[in-house]
């Protein structure tokens, strides 16, 4: 079966996030003050072959800990569905 996993990688609450306080930064100089506490990421789609669902869940929360996510300084959260 094909599957489709949606994988968004965050910094940690605690790390600073040089980008995230840029674009707050900037928002002020676009009319937006209101909006703050900006993060900046990175969201990951990815398509797997797998027997089931539970094996896809399985494969892309290795890929996530292996290669995708440095799980030192950011935080991960997928979701698969078949496809």
């Amino acid at each position: 079966m094909k599957f489709k996993a949606e994988i968004d990688v965050m910094p940690h609450d605690a790390l600073l996030d040089p980008q995230g306080k840029a674009v707050t930064n900037s928002m002020k100089n676009v009319g937006l003050p209101e909006i703050e506490g900006v993060r900046i990421g990175k969201h990951i789609r990815l398509f797997l072959e797998a027997d089931s669902l539970e094996i896809a869940n399985s494969k892309v929360d290795e890929a996530c800990k292996k290669m995708l996510a440095n799980q030192i300084m950011e935080s991960y959260s997928f979701s698969v569905a078949q496809v």
